[in-house]
């Protein structure tokens, strides 16, 4: 009896320890599995993108030649390991190939079909009543509402359109996935500033209370340019909330916050005591900031033409007008993000050309650098991009890419 008893234990403990081996070794084979599956899909992604890492031709990335194509990445784009462990996670890869594959241009596309896929989805859109309130707006091929990048370009606030929207850029948002306007304002010959920068602000609020027609995100917005451009959209991404929620008018119920801003050659300040901090040492000795300045209309007196520019009635009111749409006045920690870009270094000199010289020194890095150590000291995420460099993002797509499409 009691024999018989033991061998029946021992028959248990066996039939246990057989169910137990066996579970333990499925919940192993599980994540292994589920590895092998988001591997096996960043292989395919990546030997899409890089057909030339399949170094023996057979079709399909080894594990060998993953990882030669994963060292190569991280040494190009060190900053796409983002946990510093020195390898790339396969988040951090999926990351990276979606950066890469919204650079990824068509094959050589014919002039005309190059020229067909450039057409807005709608164009000269009115959002206002003069004959400069009008966009043009390209929409992402997506199921999902699509992020929404608005461009709004420079020309000293005197010229420029939206048309200057470059091919490219517009190209690589698309192929990302992510909508793109591109608005023109009314001119300060038209109208002083700051015009310019309501007329932005309305524009960004109508395609907001637009959102659900077009398919986009109004919860993703960014906006980005260059010079009076960048102006612009740094006023936009650093002013409160600007929406009067009670307002009959439904446009002006609508958010004018930024998930992100992209600049490039911006004037981060309109305060004169900047300039002449930052900009005054590169003119020499005999240089004086005033030569910077142009005529307006037939004004050529420097501190007319800032009174004039501003609407105002003074030079004090003027600089008070200007300190209110300045990046680096209204600028604050709960602020979003911010990529810049300038096509100098700290160090260059002065171009030989003087036709070269002014358009240099009113879109200097030292303005970027400027807003760069504001924004550190607010421990608000700045990048600053200039030849150099190694900013965490190689260009605006990237950055944008990044943050607004982000799960």
């Amino acid at each position: 009896m009691v024999h018989n008893t033991g061998i029946q234990m021992l028959q248990l403990k066996g039939r246990i320890l057989s169910r137990t081996y066996l579970i333990c070794f499925a919940i192993a084979a599980m994540p292994a599995f589920s590895v092998v599956s988001a591997n096996d899909a960043i292989k395919k992604k990546a030997l899409e993108l890089y057909p030339q890492a399949d170094t023996n031709g057979d079709g399909v990335l080894s594990d060998k030649e993953e990882a030669v194509l994963s060292r190569q990445a991280l040494k190009r784009h060190p900053q796409a390991d983002q946990d510093g462990d020195g390898v790339l996670s396969d988040a951090e890869k999926q990351k990276l190939l979606r950066m890469a594959a919204s650079r990824a241009k068509p094959a050589s596309p014919t002039p005309e079909r190059a020229e067909k896929n450039r057409a807005p989805s709608f164009a000269n859109v009115k959002y206002g009543e003069h004959e400069r309130h009008v966009f043009d707006l390209w929409l992402a091929d997506t199921s999902e509402p699509a992020p929404l990048a608005i461009y709004i370009h420079g020309g000293g606030f005197k010229s420029g359109s939206k048309e200057k929207l470059n091919v490219d850029t517009l190209s690589q948002l698309l192929n990302a996935g992510i909508s793109v306007a591109a608005i023109n304002y009314r001119y300060v010959t038209i109208a002083p500033l700051p015009a310019a920068h309501h007329d932005a602000r309305r524009a960004l609020q109508f395609m907001r209370s637009n959102a659900d027609e077009w398919n986009i995100d109004k919860d993703k917005v960014a906006a980005f340019g260059g010079s009076a451009g960048a102006q612009i959209c740094m006023w936009l991404a650093f002013t409160d909330e600007m929406a009067k929620p009670d307002s009959p008018d439904s446009i002006a119920r609508e958010s004018t916050r930024l998930t992100c801003v992209a600049t490039a050659g911006g004037q981060t300040s309109n305060g004169p005591e900047l300039w002449r901090k930052t900009i005054g040492p590169l003119l020499g000795g005999n240089g004086k900031l005033e030569s910077l300045s142009k005529p307006l209309g037939n004004e050529k007196d420097p501190e007319k033409i800032r009174i004039a520019t501003w609407g105002a009635s003074t030079l004090e009111e003027a600089n008070e007008i200007a300190a209110r749409h300045s990046a680096l006045d209204i600028v604050s920690a709960d602020d979003p993000p911010i990529f810049m870009s300038y096509g100098m270094s700290p160090t260059d000199k002065l171009p030989s050309d003087p036709k070269r010289v002014r358009g240099w020194l009113i879109h200097h890095v030292n303005l970027g650098i400027a807003l760069k150590e504001k924004t550190d000291a607010l421990n608000l995420e700045a990048h600053l991009k200039y030849p150099g460099a190694k900013p965490n993002y190689d260009s605006l797509v990237d950055f944008f890419v990044d943050k607004l499409l982000e799960e």
